[in-house]
């Protein structure tokens, strides 16, 4: 008799009512991946957004940095994760958009192993230049690196890196050959180019404007398809190069086969959370734009990401070692 009931009690459990499930979600801690070392953008505004959703989930969120292999360990932890809706995954936009065209074997796919819960923040970037670099202008800067073609020389975070897809963007978009030089990260990345081993980089703007207030640095640009509210003296690169809009992207995703209630609940708490005008204004006093999606565009989101940079990717002819 026990052989029968047994699963015939599974299968009631597994057949009754999500929301009543979700109804009483969060009963525990929540454990949030993020696939990138501490003290990094992603991990500054996921543990800013895990502070302010615990307080409406009345549950503490535990951030756990599960760094390497460009963020691919991290989401296969998310991947791997039981899928009972206390497992998340707070993420930027390279290991689910770029790291499926770097790698020939990956351990998850971006469209079938997560479900998008929220997309979060953008985090602006700008193109910097050494004081001694020449040219001032986006028009300046691409005259010069046509007239001499591989001479000029660029910082970035890593291969596969956004700065370094950031440049390659540019690259392809303008017809301009650069040199890349790649440091890992993007502090090693912002003292290269303070101490002139390069000459320009595309940086996050929260990273490179001490530098830039105090004279030690030049803004070219930012990336941001028009000019920041914040900055207005700066121009966008799109004012040059029509179209042209680089700037990486956080948010939430779920291991597939997580609750469809679960997932909403959370979806509409993260909304709340980030349009709040208060919350909102913690992050543009960081340089960070709220871009609050739900799934249905976020996912939009990730699609066309993964389009735009598989053929930047395909056209540099970008590798990463496996």
């Amino acid at each position: 008799m026990k052989r029968i009931i047994a699963p015939l009690l599974a299968a009631l459990y597994l057949l009754a009512p999500a929301p009543a499930f979700a109804q009483t979600w969060p009963d525990r801690p929540i454990r949030m991946i993020v696939p990138f070392p501490a003290g990094g953008g992603t991990d500054f505004v996921a543990r800013l957004v895990a502070d302010h959703l615990s307080k409406r989930l009345n549950q503490p969120i535990y951030v756990e940095n599960r760094g390497g292999a460009n963020g691919a360990i991290g989401l296969q932890v998310v991947k791997q994760s039981d899928p009972d809706g206390y497992t998340f995954g707070f993420t930027s936009d390279t290991p689910l958009t770029v790291n499926p065209w770097l790698y020939k074997t990956l351990s998850y796919d971006p469209l079938h192993d997560f479900v998008p819960v929220a997309s979060v923040v953008r985090l602006p970037g700008m193109l910097a230049a050494n004081p001694g670099f020449p040219p001032n202008t986006i028009a300046e800067l691409i005259a010069l690196a046509k007239q001499k073609p591989g001479s000029i020389t660029y910082g970035t975070a890593g291969v596969g890196n956004f700065s370094h897809l950031a440049m390659e963007l540019f690259s392809v978009t303008t017809g301009v050959k650069l040199l890349h030089v790649p440091y890992k990260g993007t502090g090693p990345a912002a003292m290269a180019i303070l101490g002139g081993e390069v000459q320009i980089e595309f940086n996050n703007v929260s990273t490179l404007l001490p530098y830039v207030k105090d004279g030690k640095l030049k803004v070219l640009a930012v990336a941001e398809p028009r000019r920041m509210p914040e900055f207005p003296d700066w121009p966008a690169v799109a004012e040059t190069v029509p179209g042209f809009e680089m700037a990486p992207w956080v948010g939430i995703v779920a291991p597939a086969g997580t609750p469809k209630a679960v997932v909403e609940r959370l979806t509409a708490t993260t909304l709340a959370v980030m349009r709040d005008p208060a919350i909102a204004k913690q992050f543009a006093d960081q340089q960070l734009t709220v871009m609050a999606l739900g799934p249905d565009r976020f996912e939009e989101l990730i699609r066309s990401d993964l389009d735009k940079w598989g053929k930047i990717v395909k056209a540099a002819g970008i590798k990463l070692e496996e």
